[in-house]
């Protein structure tokens, strides 16, 4: 082999509508690793390339939520499938983008395959936990049943490229909602090769949408949206997660507040995650039904 041949350097790429487009702006910037040495160039979104990934989330909305949960499940594991075998170039990534050792970054992509397991085990099971029957005063059904919310911007944790990433839009897609993520300023890369998994697996186009750029200057529009159904701000500052709260209010949105206010300091990923997130993004509907006339010995028909 040639000691001269030139290495072929990654072209990162949005994932958009389960296509990879560049940002129509034409624009990129420098991604570096944790001592400064230059890893790529990854797109730079505006705000055209976010309102084209929430057409490209409202699209496959319909097909997504009306899918059966069971199948729901069966594709979050097909991604979960299609992540270990690709592990190795995760592994080389988030050890890349978060300054870790090569050991600690298998862990934290271990964590975050188990994690899409761990979600994907939850799509068929969440409706038994917060739904159910009503006890009602009368012969009537009273039944309720949750439904996904709809579109939602997700802006993935900043310091979490990987298991924080798989932390925040795993459990949105899992109970029927289609997403827009806005990846890790600093630390694109794992999230945009995530898409390339997404879109080699069963998740139809449209469900998951990744950009990548400046945090505020995306999320500021999607905020705004009107066909934006909910946002997760877990990436955002405190200065910036005010003001898309503010923003969000215009159309009534759900808004998931950003981790400090959960807790102490920055999330630890690597916790038991627990159903919180499944339920975020969720709508309650409730049913009643007639019974039917009751006779003079307490009995139905």
């Amino acid at each position: 082999m040639s000691d001269n041949r030139l290495s072929v350097f990654k072209t990162y790429k949005l994932y958009v509508g389960g296509k990879f487009p560049r940002s129509e702006s034409g624009r990129v910037y420098e991604v570096t690793d944790s001592k400064g040495k230059w890893l790529a160039n990854a797109p730079q979104s505006s705000r055209k390339d976010a309102r084209d990934a929430v057409v490209a989330a409202r699209k496959a909305f319909g097909g997504w939520s009306g899918a059966t949960a069971y199948n729901r499940g069966q594709v979050l594991y097909r991604v979960a499938e299609m992540l270990e075998g690709r592990k190795d170039q995760f592994v080389r990534e988030v050890a890349d983008a978060e300054g870790l050792s090569k050991s600690k970054a298998s862990a934290v992509v271990d964590a975050a395959i188990d994690r899409w397991v761990w979600y994907a085990g939850w799509t068929d099971k969440i409706a038994q936990v917060v739904g159910g029957a009503n006890p009602v005063a009368g012969p009537f059904f009273n039944l309720s049943t949750p439904e996904p919310t709809g579109v939602v911007t997700v802006l993935a944790p900043q310091e979490s490229s990987f298991l924080g990433l798989v932390s925040v839009i795993a459990p949105v897609i899992a109970t029927g909602n289609t997403a827009v993520v806005i990846a890790s300023a600093d630390a694109p890369l794992p999230a945009l090769s995530l898409g390339e998994v997404l879109a080699t697996s069963d998740l139809p186009g449209g469900v998951v949408n990744i950009l990548s750029g400046r945090t505020a200057e995306i999320a500021t529009p999607l905020a705004s949206h009107q066909d934006v159904n909910a946002i997760d701000l877990t990436g955002a500052d405190a200065a910036l997660a005010k003001e898309l709260e503010i923003a969000a209010a215009d159309n009534l949105k759900r808004v998931l507040r950003p981790q400090p206010v959960d807790g102490v300091g920055a999330a630890d990923w690597t916790a038991d995650p627990g159903t919180h997130r499944l339920t975020a993004f969720l709508e309650t509907k409730t049913v009643w039904h007639p019974t039917g006339a009751l006779g003079v010995s307490g009995s139905s028909y």
